[in-house]
């Protein structure tokens, strides 16, 4: 995995390497474990990766879970995979509650200076009377409790005394402040809920923008790298470590970058939340979704994502990534690396009247011409073949080159045919094609007659694997802004059952990524296929609409 890329950050980190500020580097990522992660989380864990990579750092994963309400240990587990999968290898691994005492204490210090009060007020009343972007917010008929009142309030509230919502501990800070973030934020409340790492033992949990300042000091962590959201936070970043003794000369830096936005897709953990419980998808590893376990089943590789986050590169401005950039990284990995197979989606089949009906021949044919060393294989040929169906037209357009009655073709690696006749059932619908073939017209014979302007691929009957084959396209149609509004593509997934794969699928059990001759590249799916149960997904098709 590449490291040795430079952008603003790593600008910023070699002047304070040099000046001496700091003299090693540590990042972290820091997900709350309430949903699965999305591919704008896979920019940010490759940025701080690799960014500690680069200056021979230490890279944290550090669950920030100061929420039990709506945090899973179920999340836990798939992030770590997740990230893992990614290629990211963390050197240490920690919880935002393995530090909840130092964060109490740290509390207690803050309310001991004065600048920390329990407030009564209800998250109405407290976000009634924050104020506007235009207008001061109005302080709380509490702010000015004496220290002594505080304390005691503050250690009742973590004894239990007091019910979910009745009281808060406040900083004091500015409720003029224009930054809104600044205007005396809530850092700690009271929730009587289960916590999957800490149990029972504690009933107020410490506010993200309190917490996490406070977690990335007392792991050392030299340069926080987050997305552009968290920049106004980053005066409440600082004011916390400022105002603590032990962080008050030296504390981390907060860097903030541009967040992934991909068009016509949505990747808010909320939004995909919803579309979960609401059973608009399968779940969390849908194909159709962003996430990254979506992804990986979709069939996108992780070189495809760590080339796609290197082409959008870091900056400071917000912009919007058309997916054809994805989808060409997915293509260019998997050109040299997937074999090349040939695949009969929508099968019709196809009688050659002149073969003779028990003989097999077994056909050469390479399995990627952009690979070194790929080799070939051997796949049989018969009586009796499938093609696609859309390789036929009973009265064909112009321009169409392919099978229609008295026209010739050439079978992928076999020989000419030509179409003289046609089966239909009693809807006149064409169920099967009579063909007849020319045995001087054999692959790699140096047959040099009279040229046909049309291939085909094709699969042996006889040896037919038959296989499930899953089409995706992009959930969304429309978005606009961010608005909550989705228009839903209504063939998102189109299931295709019956489809027809060369023999060479049986003995390719290690091989997991193709290339389906003519119609993409696909995956099996690591779900629903079993042995002797063949499922794919198509990861994505061969035309690329993208320009460089």
């Amino acid at each position: 995995m590449k490291a040795e890329s430079t952008n603003f950050i790593h600008n910023i980190i070699d002047a304070d390497l040099a000046s001496g500020k700091v003299d090693t580097v540590q990042t972290r990522f820091p997900p709350e474990p309430n949903g699965y992660l999305h591919v704008g989380h896979a920019k940010a864990i490759l940025i701080n990766y690799l960014t500690a990579q680069k200056y021979g750092g230490r890279f944290n994963l550090r669950f920030d879970d100061t929420n039990p309400i709506k945090e899973d240990v179920e999340y836990v587990h798939a992030i770590k995979e997740d990230i893992k999968w990614l290629g990211c290898h963390w050197d240490g691994l920690f919880y935002a509650s393995d530090y909840f005492a130092d964060m109490y204490r740290y509390a207690l210090e803050l309310i001991e200076k004065g600048l920390a009060y329990v407030d009564d007020q209800t998250a109405d009343e407290i976000r009634q009377t924050r104020g506007t972007l235009t207008t001061s917010g109005e302080e709380s008929p509490y702010r000015n409790r004496t220290i002594e009142e505080n304390l005691d309030l503050f250690k009742r509230m973590k004894q239990g005394e007091f019910p979910d919502g009745t009281r808060v501990l406040r900083a004091k800070i500015d409720m003029g402040s224009p930054n809104i973030n600044m205007r005396d934020p809530v850092i700690y409340r009271i929730a009587h809920a289960t916590h999957h790492n800490t149990g029972d033992e504690w009933c107020i949990y410490p506010m993200y923008d309190y917490a996490h300042p406070i977690e990335d000091a007392l792991e050392g962590v030299t340069h926080s790298l987050c997305s552009l959201e968290f920049e106004n936070h980053r005066p409440l970043y600082d004011w916390v470590l400022m105002n603590l003794n032990d962080y008050a000369v030296k504390r981390p830096q907060q860097i903030e970058f541009a967040k992934l936005y991909i068009k016509d897709s949505v990747l808010g953990k909320r939004y995909l939340k919803k579309l979960v419980d609401d059973g608009v998808v399968e779940g969390w590893d849908d194909p159709r979704l962003d996430t990254i376990s979506g992804m990986r089943r979709r069939g996108i590789t992780p070189e495809a994502i760590q080339d796609f986050a290197e082409r959008i590169g870091v900056s400071k401005s917000n912009s919007v990534v058309d997916r054809d950039l994805l989808d060409h990284c997915v293509r260019e990995d998997l050109k040299p690396k997937a074999p090349r197979r040939m695949a009969v989606l929508e099968p019709l089949k196809v009688v050659i009247e002149n073969y003779p009906e028990n003989q097999v021949e077994w056909l050469e044919d390479d399995n990627n011409t952009d690979a070194e060393n790929a080799g070939t294989r051997l796949v049989p040929f018969s009586h009796e073949i499938y093609v696609e169906r859309s390789d036929f037209e009973m009265n064909p357009p112009k321009g169409f080159h392919r099978l229609f009655i008295g026209n010739e073709v050439r079978l992928r690696k076999a020989y000419f045919i030509k179409c003289v006749d046609v089966r239909t059932d009693t809807n006149g619908n064409v169920i099967e094609l009579r063909c007849t073939y020319d045995p001087e017209t054999k692959s790699g014979s140096g047959f040099s007659g009279r040229k046909v302007k049309g291939t085909i691929h094709w699969v042996s009957a006889d040896h037919a694997v038959d296989a499930t084959v899953r089409l995706y396209e992009n959930l969304i149609l429309e978005v606009e802004d961010d608005a909550e509004e989705r228009v839903f593509n209504p063939e998102s997934k189109v299931i295709l059952e019956n489809c027809k794969l060369e023999p060479a699928f049986k003995s390719d059990t290690e091989t997991t990524h193709y290339q389906f001759l003519r119609h993409g590249y696909f995956v099996v799916d690591s779900k629903l296929s079993a042995p002797d149960t063949y499922v794919f997904n198509r990861i994505v098709s061969l035309k690329s609409s993208y320009k460089k």
